[in-house]
């Protein structure tokens, strides 16, 4: 496909970005719930990894829809999905001689996993930037799909720990269109890292750039002349405070939040914050 450069860019940062970030996901699954984890079978734990490559998938539609002509956006996804399906085969290549799996099934499974995601969820109406009960319901409905591949379709801690890994790619891709033309590293992934691979995890040894949970987390944007702070806490840790922990939690993040929040205001309002964004200071 003719694409332009800096598309063929974002194709593959977000194809680096989506098969780390569902390979980690996979990770912090089976952290969340041990005894289950130790019930998984290969085959389970690649219908999850290809569950959140669905929900990946669908967010990466509807984030590409306000970056790109609504003519060239079916082109773009197709090219996403051959992306994401040629850096899969080559990440886990050296394993297929002894894979019960195949390049060409590989590649299959992507496309399947890219059909089933519109007709598992597109029927949910909502825009990735705005919160809503409907974008409530997708997460929380993407959760419950997670835990239900896991075999524990009742366990709170799968499904919380899906529906936050599923939430937290959004800014990842934001951040990779608004930054198109500019080269720089998916800020989710190493390129030298190995997905979730279809064989025994004692099988395989992989390398991962995140060695722990965030249990607070704090995201500032700045967009136009508005600077929007927020932060949250990890679903398993807010479950295990109590209720004057929380509140105290809570005095000290919003006053962090009103720093940062301060602190970007004056940053985006200077003459280099053009230059000092485009250099990851921000």
């Amino acid at each position: 496909m003719d694409m332009k450069k800096e598309d063929d860019s974002i194709l593959q940062a977000l194809a680096n970005t989506m098969l780390d970030v569902a390979r980690e996901s996979v990770s912090l699954i089976k952290r969340s719930d041990p005894n289950q984890a130790l019930k998984l079978t290969q085959s389970q734990e690649w219908e999850i990894y290809l569950e959140f490559l669905k929900v990946m998938f669908n967010l990466a539609d509807r984030i590409s829809a306000f970056h790109m002509p609504i003519q060239s956006q079916p082109e773009f996804m197709d090219s996403l999905e051959d992306a994401v399906g040629s850096r899969l085969k080559t990440l886990i290549g050296p394993t297929l001689s002894s894979s019960e799996i195949d390049g060409q099934e590989i590649i299959m499974s992507i496309g399947n996993a890219v059909a089933e995601s519109r007709q598992t969820y597109e029927r949910y109406k909502f825009v990735v930037s705005e919160e809503s009960k409907e974008k409530e319901g997708y997460f929380h409905f993407a959760g419950q799909q997670v835990a239900a591949k896991t075999g524990a379709p009742n366990s709170q801690a799968i499904a919380s720990s899906a529906d936050l890994c599923a939430r937290a790619v959004i800014p990842a891709m934001t951040a990779l269109f608004e930054g198109a033309g500019k080269p720089e590293e998916s800020p989710a992934a190493e390129h030298d890292s190995t997905p979730v691979d279809p064989k025994p995890a004692a099988e395989v040894h992989q390398k991962s750039p995140v060695q722990s949970i965030k249990l607070v987390s704090v995201v500032a944007r700045v967009s136009g002349e508005e600077v929007e702070t927020r932060w949250g806490l990890f679903p398993a840790f807010r479950r295990d405070l109590k209720p004057e922990q929380i509140k105290e939690i809570s005095k000290h993040m919003d006053r962090v939040n009103r720093i940062l929040g301060e602190h970007f205001a004056v940053l985006s309002a200077s003459i280099d914050w053009e230059k000092w964004q485009h250099a990851g200071h921000a």
